[in-house]
Order: structure tokens, then sequence, then C-alpha cells
């Protein structure tokens, strides 16, 4: 299934309001069993703009779609000068209050388990184990040829040698480590291939109008499955790939919770929608639940 390149969704007149009674998921998760589904809204706190919050990068940035990459070498030589200045940036990021209280519930057996649409590896630097990253990860690189999988620090080298002296200012870093920069800024910036065969270089990530891998989807529902509920945070669930989950557990009669401060389309499955800042729902929740939140953290 391929994942809907939907770059908008506007709320209707029927979806529920938001609350900042936080009890509803108290009582979840001290009952164990959850699911999270985390998206965007949960690193914004860490630095990275989320797409359609307030002040979100789609109001100044249309995401790389699979097809445009694919088909266009000038539309690669834009997307990697973009994302090599945002790697710059977008690696410093360190996980944020709501990252360790995710990890902290997981240590205390709250949760089943977490998958994130998120690229950024901020659950798994905030001690998350076991994360399903739904969209992939910008530390992994894929050739489209051979397949061969290498460490995006390793492309990042590269690509400085073959650059030097590419130092653009980016107006904005976007959601999936891509940069702002005008076709003046990327100039003639050099695009390496694969180091094994030659090949066209991807990060591994899921782009817009791209298919998540079906195992992994199937991985996600079983989770859902084995879930006593399923606890969204950070996310508009715009796209199908994560509202599918959403609409999964309520027709599986499990109780579907967001934590999100605006409208989501998910909203209508959902037992609640918390209209708070992550980092503050969540340590109110840790709190709440006598779970300590200071616990270990990695570096990426």
């Amino acid at each position: 299934m391929r994942m809907r390149p939907t770059l908008d969704w506007v709320p209707t007149g029927d979806v529920p309001p938001g609350t900042t009674d936080l009890e509803p998921v108290a009582a979840a998760l001290g009952t164990g069993g959850v699911l999270v589904l985390s998206g965007a809204g949960i690193s914004t706190e860490s630095g990275i703009p989320d797409y359609r919050g307030e002040g979100g990068s789609l109001s100044r940035h249309t995401p790389m779609t699979y097809q445009d990459f694919t088909a266009d070498a000038r539309a690669r030589r834009r997307y990697w000068a973009r994302s090599h200045l945002g790697w710059r940036t977008f690696g410093r990021a360190r996980p944020n209050a709501g990252h360790r209280a995710v990890a902290a519930f997981g240590r205390h057996g709250l949760l089943s388990g977490v998958i994130t649409q998120n690229v950024d590896g901020l659950h798994q630097a905030a001690g998350s184990e076991d994360v399903v990253e739904l969209h992939g990860s910008l530390d992994r690189v894929v050739c489209l040829s051979c397949g061969a999988f290498s460490p995006r620090r390793e492309l990042a080298l590269r690509l400085e040698e073959a650059n030097a002296g590419f130092e653009p200012v980016a107006a904005g870093i976007n959601p999936d480590g891509d940069a702002d920069l005008t076709d003046e800024q990327v100039g003639d910036f050099r695009v390496l291939p694969c180091t094994v065969c030659g090949g066209v270089l991807k990060p591994d990530v899921v782009f817009f109008g791209e298919a998540v891998p079906p195992e992994r989807v199937e991985h996600c529902r079983r989770l859902v499955r084995e879930a006593t509920s399923l606890l969204v945070l950070g996310s508009s669930l715009t796209v199908m790939s994560g509202l599918r989950f959403v609409r999964q557990a309520a027709e599986a009669g499990k109780p579907v919770l967001i934590i999100n401060r605006d409208p989501t389309r998910g909203d209508r499955h959902a037992l609640t929608r918390v209209a708070l800042p992550l980092g503050t729902a969540l340590t109110t929740l840790a709190d709440r639940l006598d779970v300590p939140t200071g616990g270990r953290a990695t570096r990426r």
C-alpha cells in the first residue's frame, strides 16, 4: 500500500473538540499494554519543526516525493544539497521531555511498543527500545540499484569533501531533515553514487508517494492487535500510513487516545484528544503515575 501524498487536511465541523483532561490517558497507562504511535509533534521541542502545526513547514516547503526523486536527476541534486545542509542541524537534535517520558513508560512496563512516523531517532536516543520506524531513519542510506545500506555519517563525510565550501544559509529545517534552499543556493552541488555499484543513493526513509514496506506494516498491525490501547502523540494522522492503525484499533474496540494540540484526522475514532503541549502532558502523566523520567539516554 502506498503512503498517500496528502499534504493537507482540513477539519470538518463534526470533529470533537480537544480537552485538557489527562485522566483517560493516565488510566490507560496505568492498565499497561499501551502502544504508542508518535509523529512530528513530539520532536518540535527538540528544535525539529512539524509539518502542519502552527508555523509548520508545509506553509513554506513541499516535501520531496518518491516519484520526483527517482525520475529527475535535478530533483535529486536539490534534495541532497538541502538534506546535506539540514543533516548538520538535524543530527545535533537531542531528546526532549516527551521522548524521555515515553522511554520511562517503556522501562516501567506500561507500553507494549512504540511506532514512530519520525525519522530522527530521538526515541531511541532517549532510551526507548524496539522502536518501529514506520518511515525509516535518516541515519541510514540505501542504494536503489544494489540495495546496499551504509551509515549516513559516511555519506556526509564524502559529501563534505566533494562540496568543499558549500555553506549556504538555510531559511529553515524541515521534519524530514531537508533544509530550505533556493535553486541558486543549490547551485552545482555534487551528488555522489553508491560506492558498491555506482547506483543512485537515497536516505532509508519513506518519501511521500512511496510504499511503506509491507512486512513493516504487518508488524505494526500485529502490535495493534496485541495492545490494550493506542496512544497517539503529536501526529495529525493526515497520511494513511499512521491513520490506518488508528482505524484498526477503533474497529477492534480498543481505546484510541490522542495528545495533539490541533485537531487530527483520527479524532472521530478517539476516546479523547488532549490539546496540551506534549512535553508538559507527558511529564505530568509521569508524575501522576510516579514514573521517574531521568533514566538513561544515549548520544546518537
